[in-house]
């Protein structure tokens, strides 16, 4: 049987929230715990859609806290699936930050995360490929095994030298 595929825009999720007080810090900026929550979240659900299966985070790339998002800020995140490989995900998120009443808008944040597809049991189980539509994902698309080589390398899954994607980012496979 054919594995099934789906495109990204398949799992694509929109989530808003509003900060209100009890999401932040004594400087009145989003505590960055909660942020994570937020990506977490929306992240997963975009996994779920993939998939059609219950999902557990397996890792969350560099989240780094550039631009405070202050209280009464409306904060959007956008998350896709960007390739599935045997039963993990890796999934994109992009959060905005909004202040309405003065009118600006910017990108505050950006990270990839990684799910598992697992069964009733806990087992990990096969997701979907996914078929990339645009340039843009086509782009997020082959630089996820990359990634996945990355986070493999650091995690100590996967020996440097088996990493081939990343050799091949540094050194011309046809020199010996």
């Amino acid at each position: 049987m054919a594995k099934q595929s789906k495109t990204s825009a398949d799992s694509r999720v929109t989530m808003t929230e509003l900060v209100l007080p009890n999401d932040t810090n004594t400087l009145n900026n989003l505590m960055g715990g909660r942020l994570m929550h937020w990506m977490d979240v929306v992240s997963a659900i975009a996994a779920q859609k993939h998939s059609n299966r219950i999902v557990v985070t397996a890792s969350a790339d560099n989240i780094s806290f550039k631009n405070p998002i202050q209280l009464g800020d409306v904060v959007t995140l956008e998350a896709k699936v960007t390739r599935g490989f045997n039963s993990s995900m890796e999934v994109y998120v992009e959060v905005y930050a909004e202040n309405i009443p003065s009118g600006t808008k910017f990108k505050s944040h950006s990270a990839f995360f990684t799910f598992v597809a697992v069964d009733q049991g806990g087992r990990p189980i096969d997701v979907p490929e996914l078929v990339p539509q645009t340039p843009e994902e086509q782009e997020l698309y082959d630089g996820a095994l990359r990634r996945r080589q990355l986070r493999l390398v650091l995690a100590k899954r996967m020996k440097a030298e088996d990493a081939t994607e990343l050799k091949n980012l540094f050194f011309d496979p046809t020199k010996k």
